[in-house]
């Protein structure tokens, strides 16, 4: 077998060649645990951007009434497993998140409040996490500012060439950018 000179002392190279005598970078490592600032700036995202926190919250004041509504109606109930506001609380979690635990309301009134909140406390349950992923992935990629800047000079720079439509949109653009920047220096 012939002995490889180093890469210094190889010929010329052809055009196309580099590539395939290009040397290897060290290889990537597998992440186990994922880096910190990335699950912070993703968290803050989620937060923000996406109705996470609004339908936790409405979820949460649904679940206090609905678990006071058990609480009232199972109240003095024969056979009854709901003696205090902790159980009702703790039926109307197992209730919404449908793990089948929650302990079966006895009184008409009962069932009737534990039908209405299985079915709601799901709907918002499920529906919050189905709201926040399709927010989250569908949510417009935000340009940086410099970047639209350097985008309207260049239309400024072909500015008889634009339709009126591709006018408009400029003019929007940059008023809405100038309202902006009034808002930000404005003092308050």
């Amino acid at each position: 077998m012939a002995e490889q000179k180093p890469f210094e002392e190889m010929p010329p190279i052809r055009p196309g060649e580099r590539v395939l005598r290009r040397k290897r970078g060290p290889r990537m490592r597998l992440r186990l645990a994922p880096s910190v600032p990335r699950v912070i700036k993703l968290l803050r995202v989620i937060v923000t951007q996406t109705p996470l926190l609004q339908m936790m919250f409405v979820l949460a004041i649904l679940w206090l009434f609905f678990s006071v509504g058990i609480y009232f109606a199972e109240q003095g109930a024969e056979g009854t497993t709901i003696h205090s506001y902790g159980r009702a609380l703790y039926w109307g979690i197992a209730a919404f998140s449908t793990a089948g635990i929650a302990d079966t309301p006895v009184t008409a009134a009962g069932q009737v409040i534990g039908g209405i909140w299985i079915v709601l406390g799901s709907i918002v349950f499920f529906g919050a996490i189905v709201a926040t992923i399709t927010t989250y992935f569908m949510r417009p990629q935000q340009r940086p500012t410099t970047q639209i800047i350097s985008t309207i000079q260049y239309n400024l720079e072909q500015l008889d060439n634009l339709s009126l439509e591709e006018l408009e949109v400029l003019k929007e653009t940059t008023d809405g950018l100038i309202n902006l920047r009034i808002g930000k220096v404005k003092p308050s």
